[in-house]
Order: structure tokens, then C-alpha cells, then sequence
């Protein structure tokens, strides 16, 4: 199973929000066998997650996690739509 992992610095607001938002867009654009979780940077490694989605803050800071997703404006579904479907495409998953 792919594993898609919202991250932020602590683990909790805005990383569970993405988190709930991820699972929302896949399921708008029928993708299944994608397991989405979140995490605190500090806990994630290259291999915790097939795709990590941080917010542009963290982008340096997560920049040795394998795929990472750079999310401009957490809040905005539109950009998160398309990442989330770019990704779930470069892992195998089409809607």
C-alpha cells in the first residue's frame, strides 16, 4: 500500500488538517490503496511515507525525505488537488 504523510513542525494543527483534506481529495477523485497519515518533522524518515506533503515553511527542512510535496497555500484544496493527484500518479495510482 502507497503511504501519503502530512507533515509540520509539531505534528498536530495544520498537518492533521492536510491530513483530513488529503483523504478528501482522493476520495473526490476516486483513488483508493493510498494510506494517508500525519506526523511531527522530527519523526519522519525517508522511509516513514511514499510522498510527504509539508507546507512551503518546512521545505528545506524535509528536503531529504524522498518524495516531498510543497504545498504554497495549505488551506488551498485546488493546489492540493492537483499534487495530491500528480503524486498518487508518480506511486502507480490513477483515479
Amino acid at each position: 500500500m502507497t503511504k501519503f504523510l502530512a507533515v509540520c513542525s509539531t505534528g498536530l494543527g495544520s498537518s492533521f488538517m492536510v491530513h483530513m483534506n488529503i483523504e478528501k481529495v482522493l476520495k473526490e477523485l476516486g483513488i483508493s490503496g493510498i494510506e494517508v497519515d500525519h506526523a511531527d518533522l522530527g519523526s519522519v524518515s525517508p522511509s516513514s511515507a511514499d510522498a510527504v506533503f509539508v507546507g512551503s515553511d518546512l521545505a528545506e527542512a524535509a528536503a531529504g525525505l524522498g518524495d516531498v510535496v510543497v504545498l504554497t497555500n495549505i488551506i488551498d484544496i485546488n493546489e492540493l488537488r492537483a499534487k495530491v493527484s500528480d503524486a498518487a500518479a508518480r506511486h502507480g495510482h490513477t483515479a
